[in-house]
C-alpha cells in the first residue's frame, strides 16, 4: 500500500488537472493524477486552441495536452489512465479513492478538475464533423464562425450562453429548442439577452 500513497491525488487530466500536477509535484509533493480514460479532457477533441497562453498562432488541443502531460511527468508526477469509481474519507482524515481496475490510492489531499463534458445529440454525422464545422465550445471555437450563419441546439442557459456568445461573430445565431419559446429551461434573463440580439 506504501506505493499507493501520495501527498496529493488530482481526478482530471484536462488543462486545470495538469496545470495543478505541475505545480504540486514541482513543490515535491508525491503527486497522482487519474486523468480518466480517455485521458485529456475536452481539449483533447478540440483541433485548434487560440485562447491559451503562450502560443501566438495557436496549439493543437492533443498536442497542448500532451506538453502539459510531459511537464508534469518531468516534476515526477505519476499518472493513471484510469475512471474513479469511489472516493470515501476514514476518521483519520484520509481520503481513498478507487479505480474502474478496484485499485485503491490514498492521500490527505484531493484536487477535483473533472471538467466539463459537452452534450452531443448522438448523430453519427457530428463526430464525423467535429471540428470542421460542428463544435461544443462556442468560447473556444466562435472565431472561427465569422461572418457565417451557425446554429445553436438547445434551451437551457448554457445553450443561451453560447448563443449569445456566437453573436459577437456569426452573421446570424439560430436557437434551435425541443420546447417552444414560451417554455425554454433558459432563465429569462438569458433568454431576453439571446431574443434581443
Amino acid at each position: 500500500m506504501e506505493n499507493n500513497l501520495f501527498d496529493v491525488i488530482i481526478i482530471g487530466g484536462g488543462p486545470a488537472g495538469l496545470t495543478a500536477a505541475i505545480y504540486t509535484s514541482r513543490a515535491f509533493l508525491k503527486t497522482l493524477v487519474i486523468a480518466g480514460d480517455p485521458p485529456g479532457g475536452q481539449l483533447t477533441e478540440t483541433t485548434e486552441v487560440e485562447n491559451f497562453p503562450g502560443f501566438i498562432e495557436g496549439i493543437n488541443g492533443p498536442e497542448l495536452i500532451s506538453n502539459m502531460r510531459k511537464q508534469a511527468e518531468r516534476f515526477k508526477a505519476v499518472f493513471a489512465d484510469k475512471n474513479v469509481n469511489t472516493l470515501s474519507e476514514d476518521s483519520n482524515g484520509v481520503f481513498s479513492v478507487v479505480t474502474d481496475d478496484n485499485v485503491a490510492y490514498k492521500t490527505r489531499s484531493i484536487i477535483v478538475a473533472t471538467g466539463a463534458s459537452a452534450k452531443w445529440l448522438g448523430l453519427e454525422s457530428e463526430q464525423r464533423l467535429r471540428g470542421k464545422g460542428v463544435s461544443a465550445c462556442a468560447t473556444c471555437d466562435g472565431f472561427f464562425f465569422k461572418d457565417k450563419t451557425v446554429a445553436v441546439v438547445g434551451g437551457g442557459d448554457a445553450s443561451m450562453e453560447e448563443a449569445d456568445f456566437l453573436t459577437k461573430f456569426a452573421s446570424k445565431v439560430h436557437l434551435i429548442a425541443r420546447r417552444p419559446k414560451e417554455h425554454l429551461r433558459a432563465s429569462k434573463i438569458m433568454q431576453e439577452r439571446v431574443m434581443s440580439n
